[in-house]
């Protein structure tokens, strides 16, 4: 889904080369119940509720702002398997089913109670965490060395080209550092 396709406004979106490659690296099964944590514009939301056959997406927002621009672009997209949660998390998750599943965005500086709060919810609950600040990739990186948890971290950096007086130019985007862990592990023959 391209970017340009999302209402937007002020809040943060993951950009669809970070998108995609977050996607694949959930590894989402038929029925998964994904909880997409700091959903934002509800890009992660969405794009990957294309993506559950028979599945749901529980969408954590706290900012309202984000919030009205999820509701907008879950309506625009027909996301009938997006739920929008208005809350904090971790907090968010009770009442909630276990997730299958699970996208950090955002954590709003709760990054290792999210995370805790997705394994209490579920031991065996695959997890991609999107760190763009280098605070954030330190805290995860102490969280997955504390708790023994070994992920698969890449570095993703695109650029993207646009014309300029005649020349075709590429803008670099902000690098984001996927981590990817957790969950069943399947191989040729899913």
């Amino acid at each position: 889904m391209r970017d340009q396709w999302f209402v937007r406004g002020r809040t943060p979106m993951t950009k669809e080369e970070v998108r995609a490659v977050s996607i694949a690296k959930l590894d989402l099964t038929p029925g998964a119940v994904l909880y997409d944590v700091g959903a934002g514009t509800g890009s992660i939301s969405i794009e990957a509720s294309r993506q559950l056959a028979g599945g749901t997406v529980y969408a954590i927002e706290r900012d309202p702002e984000a919030l009205s621009l999820l509701e907008q672009n879950r309506a625009r997209f027909g996301a009938e398997a997006v739920r929008l949660v208005p809350e904090e998390a971790p907090e968010a998750f009770a009442g909630l089913p276990a997730p299958t599943h699970a996208f950090v965005g955002g954590s709003g500086g709760r990054l290792e109670e999210i995370l805790y709060g997705l394994r209490e919810k579920n031991p065996r609950v695959r997890i991609v965490v999107n760190a763009a600040a280098l605070e954030t990739l330190g805290r995860l990186l102490a969280w997955l060395e504390k708790n023994g948890v070994e992920a698969d971290l890449c570095a993703l950096q695109a650029s993207r080209g646009r014309v300029l007086g005649g020349y075709h130019l590429m803008e670099g985007m902000n690098p984001v550092y996927v981590a990817a862990f957790g969950g069943e592990e399947r191989g040729p023959g899913l």
